[in-house]
């Protein structure tokens, strides 16, 4: 693929990359009303039904029915993938630190990039491994105040930080494992069959261990109500139909290292909506974390 292609499909990378990065001032409203597990499986479940019938006319379209092998490849991807993410991460960060969940995030890409290699056969060139580990350098600056809070060796947090890295191994799997899925299926296939799977499982456990209290809707504010929506429509929906697309035509390793501005724009949207305050260590990492990105984007010809 040409720069001018790869570039594109960077472009929709950044632009997933900074609907991800919304949900931390969206949890941070929705927080005062509802459970972690609430928070992740109510709207996870919404997006799935809200984008169903997209993929069933996708299938219809094609006129060949699912298999009972498709499917358990969808359940694969939906329960080892998203559930193992999304309540490793609930059930560590209450088990640990807000900022050991901050730090130990960042090695989502290092992992997605080992596990492409080793399930996808994809290459660990020099420039790779150098743009990953610019980018996390650059994205450790940009934690510098989560590292100087965090607590990785205390034994208090021990099980905590398991379930993190393991939630992270979950993300990390599930991007690989949808990719070699995309020579069978269309991406919105792939996103919506294995969120059925991880709806079904999650809110089975959020029923269980964080039961709905419908009163609590009662007292949602208008920023709550937008946050919800947008957990929903953008983060849950068009951010991951965006990732998929450009994940279909880019490597796996190409492709983590824009998980690298999750950070960055983090830290631009607290300044921003939040009125946190931007530091120049943090201006410096995002430089950074640019600096790799942007690397691989006009250099990296391993890309299909």
């Amino acid at each position: 693929m040409p720069p001018r292609g790869r570039s594109f499909y960077f472009l929709l990378l950044v632009v997933a990359c900074l609907m991800f990065a919304g949900q931390g001032t969206a949890i941070k409203h929705l927080g005062r009303h509802l459970g972690p597990l609430q928070i992740t499986f109510l709207p996870f479940t919404l997006a799935t039904l809200a984008l169903l019938p997209l993929a069933l006319r996708v299938r219809r379209t094609s006129g060949v029915r699912l298999r009972w092998t498709d499917w358990r490849q969808f359940i694969i991807a939906g329960v080892a993938g998203q559930v193992v993410t999304q309540l490793g991460f609930v059930a560590g960060v209450t088990r640990s630190l807000a900022s050991n969940g901050a730090v130990l995030s960042l090695l989502l890409p290092v992992i997605s990039t080992l596990l492409a290699a080793i399930m996808l056969g994809e290459k660990l060139t020099k420039l790779r491994v150098s743009a990953l580990a610019t980018g996390l350098a650059g994205a450790l600056l940009l934690s510098a105040g989560n590292l100087r809070d965090s607590s990785f060796l205390n034994v208090n947090y021990l099980v905590g930080n398991v379930l993190i890295v393991l939630a992270m191994t979950g993300s990390a799997f599930y991007n690989v494992y949808a990719k070699s899925l995309f020579e069978k299926f269309q991406q919105i296939e792939v996103l919506v069959f294995s969120y059925v799977a991880a709806a079904v499982t999650g809110l089975g456990a959020t029923l269980v261990a964080d039961p709905i209290q419908w009163s609590a809707f009662q007292s949602f504010t208008w920023q709550a109500w937008v946050a919800f929506a947008y957990q929903t429509l953008i983060a849950y929906s068009a951010a991951m139909l965006l990732f998929f697309a450009a994940l279909k035509r880019l490597d796996v390793a190409t492709a983590s290292l824009s998980l690298y501005l999750l950070p960055v724009f983090g830290v631009v949207l607290a300044a921003v909506l939040l009125d946190e305050r931007l530091s120049a260590v943090a201006l410096a990492g995002a430089g950074i974390v640019l600096f790799a990105t942007l690397l691989v984007v006009r250099y990296d010809t391993k890309s299909t």
